[in-house]
């Protein structure tokens, strides 16, 4: 049986309509709100609260809540293991008011490649009704956005898993030119990542691909916003890492501009 999955503009033509139907009176596109945005975010672990990275980027006009999956391992097994409880976790968001659903992990989203993405985030949506979009659609849309086409990528990951990031870029349209993980598998450890060590891990995967046009950090658990500006002006490169990435593409879901002046490239658009 064929599964039916809304393309990128019908979302957000889906989040408009929502938006605009709201007793809450958002205004389309702009975020001038009487009430904040409310966006639900389902995160891989059991539980982690919304981000420090999205006060950072948006201090005022959203609301974030949050549910979890349980996952214990970065791995393909341990994806596996919680894949099933997405759509009833996105119903728990939406039955607790959330206007729009953000599935935050990367590889729990392309591990099994760019259709099971499509189709994870066509769930959602036939659940809840309401807009969704995942980690992994996020960080192409934002790749997309600064024009990235050959890839330094810097992660959390085994090279398994490495493996099928490279494989899902290459789907969506991408060359990875360089590619470098922590060989991080528990889940929890990549909030654990220090500064100093993701700018060395970052300079090892750009000076191994001295073409590239972009940078990617992919990992929803590492804390990457901090270092996105030190990052582009050593080595001149838009970067686009997952937490971020996720938080500005939902807001531009639910018609906001997403711009967050000060933080990096992809934030300035």
């Amino acid at each position: 049986m064929a599964v039916f999955c809304l393309t990128r503009r019908e979302l957000l033509k889906l989040g408009g309509a929502f938006l605009a139907t709201s007793a809450l009176g958002i205004k389309i596109g702009s975020a001038a709100t009487t009430q904040p945005i409310v966006i639900g975010l389902i995160w891989p672990p059991a539980y982690r609260p919304a981000p420090d990275e999205a006060k950072m980027m948006y201090p005022t006009g959203v609301k974030y809540i949050v549910t979890g999956l349980g996952l214990e391992k970065l791995t393909p097994e341990g994806y596996d293991s919680v894949i099933p409880k997405v759509a009833n976790a996105a119903k728990e968001l939406r039955d607790k008011g959330a206007q729009g659903i953000a599935l935050m992990g990367t590889s729990l989203t392309f591990y099994k490649g760019a259709e099971f993405n499509r189709n994870l985030t066509q769930s959602m949506h036939e659940a809840t009704g309401l807009p969704c979009i995942t980690m992994s659609t996020a960080i192409i849309e934002g790749l997309k956005a600064v024009n990235g086409k050959h890839l330094a990528v810097a992660t959390a990951y085994q090279d398994e898993v490495n493996r099928r990031l490279v494989a899902f870029l290459n789907e969506s349209g991408f060359q990875v030119d360089s590619i470098k993980g922590l060989n991080i598998e528990l889940i929890g450890e990549p909030e654990k990542v220090t500064e100093d060590r993701l700018m060395a891990l970052c300079g090892d995967v750009c000076r191994s691909a001295p073409n590239a046009d972009s940078l990617l950090i992919s990992c929803g658990g590492l804390v990457t916003l901090g270092i996105h500006v030190a990052l582009e002006k050593q080595y001149e490169l838009p970067v686009v890492s997952s937490t971020p990435a996720a938080l500005w593409a939902a807001m531009r879901m639910m018609g906001h501009s997403g711009r967050a002046p000060g933080l990096g490239r992809l934030m300035e658009l």
